[in-house]
């Protein structure tokens, strides 16, 4: 599963290493700030896009958005799964409300079923 994470502040590999999740067949790419996000998507061709909607220069918002535009031109296939991981409830609600497949508080990233192997998603 290629996973492709949108995060300015924490260190998202070590934040799941740190809760025992266990990344054998993740490739997880993290991207520090969001410029040229949709380049970002068409090189990695990720599975899953994890956002934090605060960061800069483009919010987790205006990036899906940007998804959302890419996917209607056929520039990019659509990641199976959008996730936000803000670490406000409202940010994430209003990823919801744009399309995200699904939002967790960016401490609770761990308890994402996507983790567990018998549930990894990956693109047919």
């Amino acid at each position: 599963m290629r996973v492709l994470a949108f995060e300015d502040t924490y260190d998202l590999e070590a934040l799941l290493c740190s809760a025992k999740v266990d990344l054998t067949g993740v490739e997880l790419l993290q991207r520090w700030d969001s410029s040229t996000p949709i380049q970002h998507m068409i090189k990695f061709n990720p599975d899953v896009v994890l956002l934090d909607y605060f960061m800069p220069p483009h919010t987790g918002l205006e990036v899906l958005r940007m998804i959302n535009e890419a996917v209607a031109k056929k520039q990019m296939l659509r990641p199976s799964m959008v996730v936000g991981i803000s670490s406000e409830a409202k940010a994430n609600q209003a990823l919801a409300k744009e399309g995200a497949d699904d939002c967790i508080i960016k401490f609770d990233l761990h308890r994402l079923s996507i983790w567990k192997q018998e549930n990894s998603i990956s693109r047919r």
